[in-house]
């Protein structure tokens, strides 16, 4: 009596310990998803930032300061009305995106040229380096996608300095939260603790769920072996195999079952 019991203990063991696997193993699909969820969501926007301010007239130096004498141009004819005519002028593609600002300066005329891609930029790059060959008051600098130069400048130096002060960075717009409200370090760390903070709790509801359909597995699974001995005249551990009755506990035979002669 005893083994049937511990047998019925180890199919019960059995099957809570499958539920607890399954269970996991559907917490750890349901973790890739929300991950994968949440990784998309982070996604850019490969976009210039469009704000009442062009962003380019924000790269200038010190643009604030020199905002009332600056000029944001799209095509060569708004560059000649601020600048005039000037050869080099000519050599600027703005099909694909281009843009263009001016703004004048101690040093110089200072005018950013701005290639929506690598390629345009460099292309151009060595179209004004051919122009501007022997051209002693205009300073030219490559600086990243922007083409900068310094018109009508009469200290080399300063023209340069000018030049120095001059940064590329290419603002991107998260197509989720504004990525401006908090730092990018922040940012990733919130998202990996709630990534984290999501994958333990999924495990555990997953876990104890596994745990309670066990049980009630178990249960159930005890019930009905527990009926079927009820239903028995007497219990025996043979598994209903044949066995001597040499306690007297199994039950004769009736005589409708054996074989006649």
């Amino acid at each position: 009596m005893n083994a049937g019991f511990g047998r019925l203990r180890v199919i019960m063991f059995k099957t809570s310990l499958e539920s607890v696997i399954a269970a996991i193993l559907l917490a750890c699909i349901v973790s890739l998803n929300a991950f994968g969820q949440t990784v998309s969501s982070l996604s850019y926007k490969g976009e210039e930032v469009s704000e009442e301010v062009p962003v380019l007239i924000k790269h200038l130096p010190d643009w604030e300061s020199v905002r009332a004498r600056t000029t944001y141009a799209k095509s060569v004819g708004e560059l000649k009305s601020a600048l005039g005519e000037r050869p080099v002028l000519d050599l600027i593609d703005f099909s694909g995106g281009t843009e263009a600002v001016t703004a004048q300066y101690d040093a110089g005329q200072l005018l950013i040229v701005e290639y929506s891609t690598p390629q345009g930029s460099i292309e151009a790059d060595g179209e004004f380096t051919a122009k501007l060959d022997g051209d002693d008051t205009t300073v030219y600098r490559r600086i990243g996608n922007y083409n900068a130069f310094v018109f009508d400048a009469a200290d080399q130096t300063a023209a340069n300095a000018l030049l120095d002060q001059v940064k590329y960075e290419k603002m991107v717009q998260w197509l989720g939260k504004n990525p401006y409200i908090i730092s990018a370090e922040r940012a990733f760390v919130l998202t990996t603790s709630d990534i984290f903070l999501s994958t333990f709790l999924v495990i555990v509801t997953s876990l104890a769920m596994a745990i309670f359909l066990g049980i009630i597995s178990g249960y159930v699974f005890f019930s009905i072996c527990e009926y079927r001995r009820s239903s028995m005249p007497t219990f025996s551990d043979a598994g209903g195999m044949t066995r001597l009755n040499l306690d007297g506990f199994t039950p004769e035979i009736a005589p409708k079952h054996l074989l006649k002669d």
